[in-house]
């Protein structure tokens, strides 16, 4: 009995020192995170729902006098207002991001983890997956609602694949973003109040009307801030043109952000999960 008590005494320590791994402990948590979010349908239907309706009221009740201003009509406004409200969609989503991870956090879940055979840190890489997919899910709505009223495009596959890619790669950011400020925010409401400034920045850009016809004091921050860029860039691939510089001034934003939230995620998550 003595020997068999030994035995497993020591075993333990080597399975548990093993561990289940980072890619299952991805996947367990991918999936759970997606499973508590679509049981969440009204945060799922509102993350869907709003960046619909905002281009609908956008393209049905300013895209006729906005587009005539331009020199355009109504379709033109649509296709020119998409990028801008397909990133909308992304912050609309990621936003749930923050309110999740803080209640892992704040509740001690991610503490509890420290017994466990999964890297702690794969719970924050689980949220981060999962809400990808929920935002990718909502831009692909967007986008199929712009096609039902009319939207056409003269992009290529290699275009079209430009912009959805930079489209996403936004979405990889704002997810970051959010999953660091639900970390650092003492509670869950925190963390959604936390991100609401993020959530303004495609109005002030170039998505909805050009820089250009802007208030003198205001056109140089909405032609210096990340999202027009990305937006411009979106936009001209859409469209079947050549983005320019706008292009890698995106990638240089996006890079420079995930940089950013990755290296404090290093340094803030350790200490969240051993208090």
């Amino acid at each position: 009995m003595t020997t068999t008590s030994t035995s497993h005494e020591a075993q333990a320590p080597a399975s548990a020192g093993n561990g289940a791994g980072a890619l299952t402990g991805l996947r367990v948590f991918t999936a759970r995170s997606l499973k508590h979010s679509f049981r969440d349908a009204e945060s799922l239907l509102m993350a869907i729902l709003l960046p619909v309706m905002l281009m609908l009221i956008f393209v049905f009740i300013f895209g006729e006098s906005i587009a005539a201003g331009q020199g355009g009509d109504r379709g033109d406004y649509l296709a020119y207002v998409l990028p801008a409200v397909a990133l909308t969609a992304a912050g609309f989503g990621a936003s749930y991001t923050a309110v999740v991870v803080s209640h892992d956090v704040t509740t001690g879940f991610m503490n509890r983890l420290r017994t466990m055979p999964f890297p702690a840190v794969t719970v924050l890489l689980g949220h981060t997956a999962s809400s990808m997919v929920r935002n990718l899910l909502a831009t692909g709505v967007v986008l199929a609602v712009a096609f039902a009223l009319g939207f056409r495009t003269d992009a290529g596959v290699a275009e079209f694949a430009g912009a959805v890619g930079l489209i996403a790669l936004w979405i990889l950011v704002i997810t970051v973003v959010f999953a660091v400020l639900g970390m650092v925010a003492g509670s869950a409401e925190a963390a959604s109040g936390y991100g609401f400034v993020l959530l303004f920045l495609p109005y002030v850009s170039s998505g909805f009307a050009p820089v250009e016809t802007m208030p003198g004091w205001l056109q140089g921050f909405a032609g210096h801030q990340p999202m027009t860029p990305i937006i411009d860039a979106s936009r001209a691939l859409l469209g079947g043109a050549t983005p320019g510089d706008a292009w890698w001034i995106g990638l240089l934003w996006c890079g420079g952000f995930i940089a950013v939230a990755v290296w404090l995620a290093a340094v803030i998550f350790p200490r969240k999960v051993a208090r």
